[in-house]
């Protein structure tokens, strides 16, 4: 039996080895007895130089009131996904996320286990970012503020079919407010720039503009991050306003509000109801004046339906509600947005592109584009990569190699010029085409009983550019 045990032990010991999670097990006195190496990768020691080490040998900057490990000695009592900030015996700041549970034996505590995930890259950008936001903050907190850290405007979203259109028109009209908007959208669809251009065209444009993604920021400092944080409050933490703050007067623009935590939702919902805020810690509140612009690439009702977003609070945040049509059903503006990439990778790249081949816009019209404008504007840009000074056009073999594998087979499909009766007239040949592609449609449509996956097979169209050109021809 013994030597079962030894053998259990030693799995055990390997198995805690692997993990991807920082393992630091200490006996009733705070000795170490296991540390695996991922917690030592964490907190930049050496496993032979901490096993039989004290806690308080090992992290001087810790007392018996901030070390979760001592506190589960203490007490016997869990502490669960707790953010620690501390200095190792090296004088290295370590910023981990602990849970921290008491090892008890026939109720008596015998030790004390931690698991730690590492996030001191994560909190030194985002405290990078705070700095400079604070800076800002403070440099600009009078009455006078020259910039908002944006750079768009109504101006600079190009489109004119209908569907954009009417999200354009909704969007101007919110500026003239003060109300919550909810910008919905898959995506790559341009929700960012639908909130700057909000915020510039509002009587808040000469004050701050501030973006967070919910879904950036690890849940345990999201609160702080929004919130603002007061010294004490927990181990490493100092005074610094949260975003709400910095962002008095102005425009907060939350992304992916649907990842933010629950509890968060809860104490967010708050704050747009009261318009106060208190930092973690904190024993006052403080009034901000804020508007809030939120945004989600999923369906409202989806998130609903899931709980992933408390319905009171996405009904406080859909006072105004924007949805941003994704690229396949605004096919109309692939024109537009292409010429405005071009131009703008013109004067990027010194180049002196005038637009691209019919057959670049045929693979283009028949791509799905999943992500949307940006993927439109990365693959345009990654052919002013391929094209050689004396190019005036994007071709095949400039896009990517995702778009030069979609390329049709156009010979089965080629017409006869005899079949088509040639006018002698001077003609618009916009509307010929027009009508050409209108009749092969209607003619395809008929032959497979109004089946559109069938008929958008038969064409070599997606569904939704079949369904999209139904409505162009008003065939639907």
């Amino acid at each position: 039996m013994p030597k079962m045990t030894t053998i259990w032990s030693d799995y055990m010991e390997w198995l805690l080895g692997m993990v991807n999670v920082g393992v630091h097990l200490v006996d009733k006195d705070g000795t170490t007895v296991f540390f695996n190496e991922k917690m030592a990768e964490i907190d930049g020691l050496r496993r032979q130089d901490v096993l039989g080490q004290n806690i308080f040998q090992l992290f001087p900057s810790l007392t018996n009131e901030s070390s979760t490990l001592i506190r589960a000695l203490h007490t016997g009592q869990p502490t669960v996904d707790q953010v620690q900030t501390y200095m190792n015996m090296r004088g290295k700041q370590i910023t981990s996320i602990n849970s921290t549970y008491p090892l008890l034996k026939r109720n008596v505590i015998i030790g004390a286990v931690e698991l730690a995930e590492d996030i001191t890259r994560i909190v030194q950008l985002n405290d990078q970012v705070l700095e400079l936001r604070e800076q800002l903050y403070r440099t600009t907190g009078e009455k006078n503020r020259s910039g908002n850290d944006t750079q768009y405007h109504f101006g600079d979203l190009i489109g004119s079919s209908e569907l954009f259109t009417q999200a354009l028109i909704r969007a101007k009209r919110a500026a003239r407010t003060h109300s919550p908007v909810l910008v919905c959208g898959p995506t790559g669809t341009g929700k960012e720039l639908i909130a700057q251009s909000i915020h510039n065209a509002s009587i808040r444009r000469n004050q701050p503009f501030i973006a967070q993604n919910c879904a950036a920021v690890p849940r345990e400092l999201m609160e702080g991050l929004l919130f603002g944080t007061t010294k004490g409050a927990f181990t490493g933490a100092i005074d610094r306003p949260g975003i709400f703050e910095q962002a008095h007067g102005g425009t907060l623009f939350l992304d992916e509000i649907n990842s933010l935590d629950l509890a968060l939702q809860a104490k967010l919902l708050r704050v747009l109801q009261d318009g106060r805020v208190r930092r973690i810690g904190g024993t006052s509140e403080q009034q901000v004046n804020v508007r809030i612009i939120a945004a989600m690439n999923v369906e409202p009702h989806d998130v609903i339906r899931s709980r992933t977003i408390r319905p009171d609070l996405f009904f406080r945040l859909n006072v105004v509600s924007i949805d941003l049509p994704p690229l396949c059903r605004r096919m109309d503006d692939l024109p537009l947005l292409m010429r405005h990439f071009i131009d703008k990778f013109n004067t990027l790249f010194a180049l002196h592109v005038q637009d691209a081949t019919p057959d670049v816009y045929a693979v283009f019209e028949r791509h799905t584009w999943p992500g949307n404008i940006r993927e439109l504007r990365h693959a345009i840009e990654s052919a002013f990569n391929m094209l050689e000074e004396n190019e005036s056009a994007i071709e095949l073999h400039h896009l990517p190699t995702l778009f030069q594998q979609a390329t049709p087979d156009l010979s089965r499909n080629r017409i006869c010029l005899e079949e088509v009766v040639l006018p002698d007239e001077p003609c618009n040949l916009p509307d010929i085409l027009d009508q050409i592609e209108r009749d092969m449609i209607a003619h395809m449509l008929a032959r497979y009983g109004g089946n559109i996956s069938r008929t958008a097979d038969a064409l070599g169209l997606k569904r939704q550019a079949l369904q999209y050109k139904l409505k162009k021809f008003h065939l639907s």
